[in-house]
Order: structure tokens, then sequence, then C-alpha cells
């Protein structure tokens, strides 16, 4: 049992505070939700405002006419919705928004300077309650203090003009920033003068449209929630759905009791891929869960391309066997190119490679592969657990191979479904939130405000980051989001922030990058999306390509708050000179305006103010989804990546980087871990017993973890070794607490997204 106490060999760090709880263990969870969802649902929202307060919002939340959740992208029902439309990850997030017990205001910041504020847990920092007017920290100051918001405006403005480059300046977006915000922002941005857009979306799905846009010609899912009821087979690997996007369970448990398998591929055994008791269902309340998968496939960290291979060999030895039976022959013809060469490359992979990388028996990946061929209908989910890989972006695209081996793409039931984190990640890509649009994009924006949008290719966030460490990046802002936390190599990161001479926080509630600053920092407080905006309501964009408004219906819990679009504007007016065709005020004021010019410069969003008011929102096109993919000829290719075990050496270990049951993203709401069975704790690593017997680490033993990478060593100290079912040679400890470990050069090939799921690390007593 770990004691309460500090580690006394260091002052806590202001960037990872390093301290202990009073950990508690149980046994992991067998099921997801049931009645435990519901009561920790409320008690997070009476811990942060009143009862009524909370009711209000959850009956708002994910209705046609409400507001959307600021948690997850996963898509709410084209049909009837139930007026409890939302989980408890979402139920956590509107907690946290609505909250008004507490409150960051200028009392607040007068008694907390920025060293103790930084000493404190992000947990404690999530229970202060809103944000609730514009502060400044001054150079050499110790307190934030308040601002005006003409003169954070100015202040801004200021910084920005003074740069010798435009590129010098670094616009970072969260993405639950609503589709209005993200446009404007990044036509701010272009108008200021540069590409240095980065987002959250490089940092985990990333890999994802790298993989995609290549293949079926689009960064984004083929499969709508229909699909879901339609679904014969449906594969799920590196995702877990229980804690990261629990309303997907309903659809899981949906399509099970309809007759489709599920299969789970991960190196952990998570509660929400095992089975489902549904809150929202008498049985579900008295914990009588449904088995979801019918077949779990525990493969080794680093192992799904592997597993892959071995699906793909398997169906090609049994379409040998069966001629015609196996492979969709007429779909590869019509529809792909590259599948001899493909063939040759697949062949000359061996079993003893496969099994050897993916940990897994040829028997146990031949019955996956024989659930996927005897299924009409396919499809294939996936998360974080294959994006933040060096090779993620190859793992995907064995995804789209192996779906167009049997023209699992653009029918009924069949699909590929990257399930996505953030509310509206997507959405802000669509709005032109990224380092290098296309051309097409750029010269329609240029048309329509009448000027020319830099060529050149923007800073993404690895990039950004080593811009901000080298002194060549002088002025951070960050629409939304935790940059410092979210981040890679968090060190390096803060000392980049601490380069800068103006940081900028767009936020709702107080955290860890308000804290580790600029020579000068701002925090702008903005309205949540449950709060009412005036007249206005906002759009957003799911995981599944449907835009739809959101009205906020809550009383906002400060007269001095924001929206974000509103704060794009007026930093927007302060720093740029007058554009006759640009008016940032009328912007502001105005979303309509707004939607009207996106109408023009993108695609897709024609008689954009009437179709997103019709209940549910619409559709953005998806060639894919008529099977017309990446080449001139509508055609998508196979794709050939060789496999590429990481080495490793003696003592050795392959750390991938989770979240716990209490938090979402870097948002830690709660210490417990409840599907996993810790509680009251989050400086934990989870092992395999006889890893930890091998290097005599006993349960619940205090160790450091140092990570390896090119003959450099970084190091995260004071972890609670932990017993855990996961494949030799893995382990698993959340983040943020070790994105330090994450070497910032260490990134997927093509995406350049943090390899956070493929750290080399070995541990040591502390």
């Amino acid at each position: 049992m770990a004691t309460g106490a500090t580690d006394s060999r260091d002052e806590v760090s202001e960037v990872n505070p390093e301290e202990l709880g009073d950990l508690r263990l149980s046994e992991p969870a067998k099921a997801a939700a049931g009645f435990a969802a519901v009561r920790h649902s409320l008690k997070h929202a009476l811990r942060e405002s009143s009862f009524g307060r909370a009711a209000s919002s959850w009956l708002g939340l994910n209705q046609k006419d409400g507001f959307d959740c600021p948690s997850c992208a996963w898509p709410d029902p084209d049909g009837h919705r139930a007026k409890t439309e939302f989980c408890e990850n979402g139920a956590k997030a509107i907690a946290s928004e609505a909250a008004n017990k507490k409150r960051c205001d200028a009392n607040f910041f007068r008694r907390w300077s920025v060293a103790d504020l930084a000493a404190k847990s992000d947990h404690w920092h999530e229970l202060q309650g809103r944000l609730t007017e514009p502060v400044v920290l001054r150079k050499g100051a110790t307190h934030y203090e308040p601002i005006s918001w003409d003169s954070a405006f100015r202040l801004v403005s200021d910084e920005l003009n003074a740069l010798d480059s435009p590129d010098e300046a670094v616009f970072y977006t969260s993405g639950r920033t609503v589709n209005e915000a993200a446009f404007l922002y990044q036509l701010f941005a272009r108008m200021y003068g540069t590409n240095n857009l980065p987002d959250c979306s490089n940092m985990c799905h990333e890999s994802s449209g790298a993989a995609l846009k290549p293949t079926i010609g689009i960064g984004k899912g083929t499969v709508s929630l229909d699909d879901f009821e339609k679904a014969e087979a449906i594969f799920i690997f590196g995702q877990n759905p229980g804690t990261n996007h629990p309303r997907m369970l309903s659809s899981l448990q949906s399509a099970k009791r309809k007759g489709c398998r599920i299969v789970a591929v991960n190196p952990l055994r998570e509660a929400g891929l095992l089975a489902f008791a549904h809150p929202q269902e008498a049985r579900g309340l008295l914990g009588m869960a449904t088995p979801l998968t019918s077949h779990f496939l525990q493969v080794r960290i680093n192992g799904d391309m592997a597993l892959l291979k071995g699906m793909q060999k398997a169906m090609l030895t049994e379409e040998e066997n069966r001629p015609g039976e196996v492979v969709d022959h007429a779909f590869i013809e019509k529809r792909t190119t590259g599948f001899e060469e493909w063939k040759r490359e697949l062949a000359a992979v061996s079993w003893e490679d496969i099994e050897k990388q993916s940990g897994l028996a040829r028997d146990e990946i031949e019955t996956a592969a024989r659930v996927y061929w005897e299924a009409d209908s396919v499809i294939s989910c996936w998360a974080m657990g294959l994006t933040q890989h060096k090779t993620a972006v190859g793992g995907i695209q064995e995804i789209v191979n192996l779906h167009l081996l049997r023209g699992n793409v653009g029918k009924p039931g069949a699909g590929l479904c990257p399930v996505r984190g953030h509310s509206n990640v997507q959405g802000d890509r669509t709005m032109g939130i990224a380092t290098n649009m296309p051309p097409a994009f750029l010269d329609a924006l240029g048309k329509e405000f009448k000027f020319e949008p830099p060529r050149e290719p923007g800073l993404d966030t690895v990039a950004s980051i080593a811009a901000m460490r080298d002194g060549k990046a002088k002025v951070f802002f960050a629409l939304g989001g935790n940059f410092l936390s979210a981040s890679p190599d968090v060190e390096v990161v803060a000392a980049g922030l601490r380069r800068c001479r103006l940081s900028v926080q767009v936020s709702t509630k107080l955290n860890r990058s308000h804290l580790v600053t600029g020579k000068q920092a701002l925090i702008l407080p903005c309205l949540g999306r449950s709060e009412v905006d005036r007249d206005q309501f906002v759009t957003v964009e799911n995981s599944m390509g449907i835009v739809h408004s959101s009205r906020g219906k809550l009383a906002p819990v400060s007269d001095a708050l924001r929206s974000e679009p509103a704060i794009v504007c007026g930093v927007a007016k302060a720093t740029l000179e007058a554009n006759g065709d640009t008016s940032w005020d009328d912007f502001g004021k105005n979303y309509a305006l707004v939607r009207a010019r996106i109408e023009k410069v993108i695609p897709g969003f024609e008689d954009f103010e009437r179709r997103v008011q019709e209940p549910g929102g619409f559709y953005l096109p998806n060639p894919a989804k008529n099977q017309v993919f990446a080449d001139a000829e509508g055609k998508a290719p196979f794709s050939i990546h060789s496999l590429e075990p990481i080495a490793l050496e003696k003592g050795q270990l392959i750390l991938m980087t989770i979240r716990s049951h209490d938090q979402f993203n870097t948002t830690i709401y709660g210490m417990d871990d409840r599907y996993r069975g810790v509680r009251n704790e989050r400086r934990v690593i989870f092992l395999n017993p006889e890893d930890m017997a091998e290097r005599e680490i006993a349960a619940e033993q205090p160790v450091d973890v140092t990570s390896h990478w090119q003959g450099k060593k970084r190091r995260a100290q004071l972890f609670l070794a932990i017993p855990y079912e996961i494949p030799r040679g893995c382990a698993a400890a959340y983040f943020p607490e070790t994105n330090v470990l994450v070497p910032l050069e260490s990134t997927a090939r093509v995406s350049k997204t943090p390899t956070s799921k493929s750290i080399v690390v070995t541990i040591e007593a502390a």
C-alpha cells in the first residue's frame, strides 16, 4: 500500500507533481456501465453544481434542439433520440463545464501564485471551477491579475505585430473548437500570414487521415451509425470504448443482439470490450450485462500490423482451397490496383515473424480471419492504439487492405471507422485547421476574402514545439486544450513555452498550460458549449461526417465570458489592418454571416444555414461510400508495408500511455479507474507479473521509469508497479504523467504523430 508522502528526493515539479495517494486495488471489472455509471454521473454533477443545473444540462445534451456533447465525437442517432442521449463521460464533461460552486475569479488569482498553483495536481485544478474573467501574467509577476478584454486583445496584437515574421507565431487548436470559431481562426492566421495551425489531431488521429487519403481518397471513415445495425462482424483495434467512447457500447450491444460477431484486438482486456450493462435498461441497472466480444485477441503492443498480415495470409490460403469463395475478385478488379504485387510481398512474410511480433498463435489469427471471411459485411474500428506508433500509417493501411480483399468499403453494414476522440476534431480539419491545406481550399479562401493566403506548409505540433525550443516561435496562442499536458516530451515543451514572449490560452477551466508560460501570459475565458450565447447557435461535425447545430441551454457562469468566435474576432480586429470584405465585428455578433462564407469556400456546405437547422443536420459528401476512391480512375491501391518489430535490449519493455476511466484526454475528473480496479491513484504502471518477478519488483512497489531513444534517456519518477493481465514485454501507464517519457523526435512515419504507444522503457526500484 502506498503512503501518502511526497517523494523526498526532489522538489515538486511544476510540470508534473510527483506524489502518491493511498492506493486501493480491486479486481478489474468484466463489464462496463450499469448502475455504477449512473451513480458516478450524479456524484460528479453534484460535486460541481446544483442538481437542477445538472439535470437541465443533461436534458439538453445531444438533443436535436439542444447542444452537442463536448466530450467524444461518437454520432447521435438520425431518428429517435432518448431523453438521456448521453453516457457517463458526457455527464462528467457537462458537470465540469456547468460547474458553478467554485470560480477561478480575481480573488482566486490574488490568493494563489502561479508557483503555488503549479505545485497542485491536475485533478485539483479541475475542481477549482470555471474561469470567469480575462487575466494576465505580467513579465516578472508571481500572480495573474484581471485585464479588460480590449486590453487583452491589444496585448496580443502588439506582440504579433512586433514579430519579424508571421511564422514566428503558432496558432494551436483543440478539437472541442466549434466550426464557426475554427473557420474564423484559420482565416485570421492566414490573413496574418502563416499556416502555423497545429491542432490536437497531430497528436492523435493524424495517422488515420494520412493512411486513408492515399487509399480511399478521403481522410474520414466510410460508415454511418445505421451500418452498425447491419454489420455481420465488427473488428475493434486498439480502442477502449467503455472509457473513451461509451455511447458506442449501445451500438455494439444492438449489433451483438442481432447476431453480429465482435472481435476485439487490444493489449489490455478492457471491460468495455467484454460486456455492457446498459444503464438505461432495467437489466443493465441490475448488473445483467450483454456479452460483446466473441473473440478477444490480446495482441502485443505494436503487434497489430503483424496480426493483420496474418489474417490476410490466412484468407489467401483459404482462397486457394476454395477459389472464388473468399476473395472478392470482381471488386478487386473493378475498384483496386496493385493486388498482384501486394500478394507477392505478403507471401514473403513468414508466420514465424507474424506470431513473434503479434504475440498471438497462428490458430488465434486464423480464427479471427475466419470470422472476417464468413461475414458478408464487416466494420473495422480503431483509435489511438493504432495511430501512435512509428508504423501507424502502414498499420491502418493494412486494415484497408483487409477490407479491399472482400469489398468491405462502400456497402451497407461495412466500412472503415476511425473513432475520434475530441468532439469536433474532424470538423476543425474540414474548416481548414491544418498546416498544409490543399491548394483548392486556399484558392477558394483567397478568392472569397480577397487576399493571398500563404502557401508554404506551416508547423505541426511537433515542429511547433521544436520551434519554441529553438527560439524561432515567439508567440503561442491556443484556442482551447491543455497543450503542455497533451504534448510529448513535456520538459522540452515547458522550456519552449518559457522562451516565448507571449502565451495565450482560451479556456473554460484552469489547467497546467496556464502555469508554464511565456514571459507574459493571458488566460481568456470562453463560454462552454452548454451555455446560452445570446440568440446564436454553432455547428460541429461528428466522426461520421454529420454536421449539426449546437445551441446552449444554461445561463453562463459569468457575464464576462465571451464565445470562442467572439474572442477570435476580437484578436483579429485588433491585429489586422482593416479589410473591407472582412467585418470581424459582424462575424463575432452573427454566426450566420460566418456560415454564409463557409458555404462559399468549402464544398459540401451548400445551403448551409437552412440544412444545418434541420433536425439532426446533414451528411457531408463522402465519395468512398460510393466506392469512388483515391486514384484518377477512382480506384484504391493495395498498400505494401514491411513488418518493423521494435528491437528491445535485455530488461527493456514497450510502454503505451492510456487514459484512466476518470479522465477525458488531459482533464482529470477523479483519481479512480474503476474498470481496471485502481482507486485513489494515477501514478501507476501496469506490468505483466512474470516481467515483475524477473526484475524482482513487488506488487505496489514504487519504481522509476526511464525511456530510451537514440542514446538519450528520459525519466519519470515514483510510480507504483501493478501486476496486471498484459502481454509479456509490455507495460501501460496513464498520461499526462508519462508524456515526459515520449521523445519529441519519435514520430509516426508520414503523419508525424508522437509515438505515445511505442515507448521503449526500463523500470527500477525507486
